[in-house]
């Protein structure tokens, strides 16, 4: 019988093998963006209840920007409240959105609206939209760039919930908003389809207790994957490019054919040995050794992670790929010429791939390191407030959360990553 910890790696390469090799369906349905919307200077406030005070999906988002975009100083906030409504939004712009600076504000509410379901009612509904039409035109006063998403999904039956109160009343509310001059991103739709493939590959597990879910017992509070899906949700929604960069090299020739995104030098083969070093723009998102799990569900790597390399002209066989010395797998020649997203690929589950794994999963820690000393400042600022030393204690935090922030750059900026691809030892 197979251990746990032997499964593990299996179920983990297996969700980055499918990944990085299928095609996934379109996975948001909100209008595209020409580009990323976040740009170098902004200030972005995350405004919501308590799905966005968890201060999950966010993180992603950030984690994202920085990985991708290092060259932008992109700042943000998370203004999350739980039980808040849009009209609670609203009243809490000033204090929480424009107090601090913000360009940018991405915007979700609905569940709380109607209350769970209990008030899904006219006259809730028409103080949601009320609530929207006044938000959207505070933050055109103010030149804020003003994203309203449609609430997440719930656990409801994603048959039914298409048709549902708070479904149609997001709708309602999206169409306002884009015509006061705001941007949309339909949240709540672009989940559904990954509730869907959760529920189909659920059918497969007869445990109970071991099948996922987006959600939390209460079918409304996001679970881990339930944040991850919601940010990549709203990724989309801002435009977040599929593709991070590219190289194709004729092993034959020791030639370049094209690369996009990244800068390749020291191009040189020898005795069957094609090596190089590659400087990406940016790169892949990652979440360390267990995070790939996900990719089953949310297809990050074809939606968000597109790192490529192609090589051309290789002798029949398998070849290894080695980057900075770590290794990436073992392929056929035809595969490697037909291009291959190696962004989360990995011999060992247990461990990231190339350096840009490793550095993203870096990344994700000191993030993590952030968003706490953040969270507790914001909970000393309600709780603490006569503490004899809250004002020394919220200066020493806030440099911290400064130092981190610059580290938070200073581990997401690209290296040069050499790569090595030669014949794959023999199995014995």
């Amino acid at each position: 019988m197979i251990s746990l910890r032997q499964q593990i790696p299996l179920l983990v390469l297996a969700g980055r093998l499918a990944a990085t090799v299928c095609a996934a369906t379109a996975f948001n349905s909100s209008p595209a963006r020409a580009e990323f919307a976040l740009r170098d200077g902004d200030t972005v406030v995350f405004l919501g209840d308590s799905i966005t005070a968890a201060r999950r999906y966010d993180r992603v988002i950030e984690n994202y920007t920085l990985l991708r975009f290092p060259q932008r100083r992109v700042q943000f906030h998370n203004a999350g409240k739980g039980g808040d409504t849009m009209a609670g939004g609203l009243a809490r712009l000033e204090r929480d959105v424009f107090a601090r600076g913000a360009t940018v504000a991405v915007v979700t509410f609905g569940v709380n609206d109607i209350g769970w379901g209990m008030h899904a009612d006219a006259e809730h509904k028409q103080r949601y939209l009320d609530s929207v039409r006044g938000l959207v035109a505070e933050c055109k006063k103010r030149k804020v760039r003003v994203f309203i998403c449609s609430a997440p999904v719930t656990a409801e039956d994603p048959e039914k919930s298409e048709e549902s109160f708070l479904q149609k009343m997001c709708d309602e509310g999206l169409a306002l908003a884009r015509a006061a001059g705001a941007e949309t991103i339909d949240v709540q739709r672009a989940m559904r389809a990954v509730q869907r493939r959760v529920r189909d590959l659920n059918q497969n597990v007869k445990d109970t207790a071991k099948k996922d879910s987006l959600h939390v017992a209460d079918g409304i509070h996001l679970s881990d994957l339930g944040q991850l899906a919601m940010a990549v949700a709203i990724l989309k929604g801002l435009g977040a490019p599929a593709e991070v960069s590219s190289v194709t090299v004729d092993a034959k020739a020791a030639t370049v054919l094209a690369h996009d995104g990244c800068e390749i030098s020291n191009l040189r083969a020898t005795d069957g040995t094609l090596a190089f070093d590659r400087l990406d723009a940016g790169w892949p998102i990652n979440f360390g050794a267990l995070g790939a799990l996900n990719f089953r569900y949310v297809p990050i790597p074809a939606e968000l992670n597109g790192y490529r390399l192609a090589v051309t002209n290789l002798p029949p066989g398998r070849h290894e790929v080695l980057a900075n010395g770590r290794g990436l797998g073992a392929f056929d020649a035809r595969a490697l010429a037909r291009g291959l997203n190696i962004s989360s690929l990995t011999t060992n589950a247990w461990e990231p791939g190339g350096p840009w794994d490793a550095q993203a999963t870096a990344l994700k820690m000191v993030t993590d390191a952030r968003y706490e000393i953040t969270g507790a400042q914001s909970y000393a600022g309600l709780f603490l407030t006569n503490h004899p030393r809250a004002g020394e204690l919220r200066a020493e935090s806030q440099a911290v959360v400064e130092k981190l922030d610059a580290f938070q750059r200073s581990v997401a900026k690209p290296v040069p990553i050499h790569f090595v691809i030669r014949r794959a030892p023999k199995k014995e």
